[in-house]
């Protein structure tokens, strides 16, 4: 079955899109603009609950949350495309202790970055100071550990590519529009990190579609 993916253009669509591309799995993409509320749309609402009822019917996954996601498709295609997951328990470990240093740490303090940056200049809302001020210096700091944890090995779970550094991929490219590159270019080891995991064909066919 074809997996569908909602949203294509927004980070967490993206995050799903180039775990699908890295494991080879078949999709397609629907296009809905949150932005203009067609997610609340009735008509819409209709067809997506219907989807996600068939997709319980078919015993494909319904969920939601990008991260859950891509955990799903990672084992259940382990046996083809890109191992994002590993096969030892320790080092499965590793892989979803960066996964939850993604999702708590990392994703918050840019995540409103985002929205009180790009958001803001594109709704034409004010913004708040304070919070960038405090989000941009949260993120320093847990860019800090990853610096150090770089400095030991390739990617963030080992000398492996995994779902870890994948999941960073979706919002790390909004840095460059918030002029806030500065973050990742005075650490080099996440510098060099960063650069490896873009110019993946994966990341590099989702960025151009």
């Amino acid at each position: 079955m074809v997996v569908k993916v909602y949203g294509p253009h927004f980070a967490s669509a993206k995050r799903v899109l180039v775990c699908l591309i890295e494991k080879e799995v078949e999709f397609n993409t629907i296009p809905i603009d949150i932005i203009k509320g067609q997610n609340k749309d009735p008509d819409f609402r209709y067809h997506f609950h219907l989807e996600l009822f068939l997709s319980f019917k078919m015993e494909t996954t319904p969920y939601l949350e990008s991260r859950a996601i891509i955990r799903y498709y990672a084992e259940k295609y382990k046996s083809q495309g890109t191992d994002l997951l590993e096969k030892s328990i320790e080092k499965r470990g590793a892989v979803e202790q960066w996964l939850e240093a993604e999702a708590q740490n990392y994703h918050p303090a840019i995540c409103t970055l985002v929205i009180e940056i790009l958001f803001a200049r594109k709704n034409g809302t004010p913004s708040y100071a304070k919070a960038i001020k405090e989000s941009e210096k949260k993120l320093g700091k847990v860019l800090d550990i990853y610096e150090e944890k770089l400095s030991k090995s390739k990617y963030l779970a080992g000398d492996f590519f995994s779902l870890a550094d994948l999941s960073h991929l979706p919002f790390t490219k909004y840095l460059a529009d918030m002029g806030k590159m500065y973050l990742i270019e005075e650490r080099k080891h996440v510098k060099a990190w960063l650069d490896d995991i873009s110019n993946r064909p994966s990341r590099k066919k989702v960025s151009s579609s």
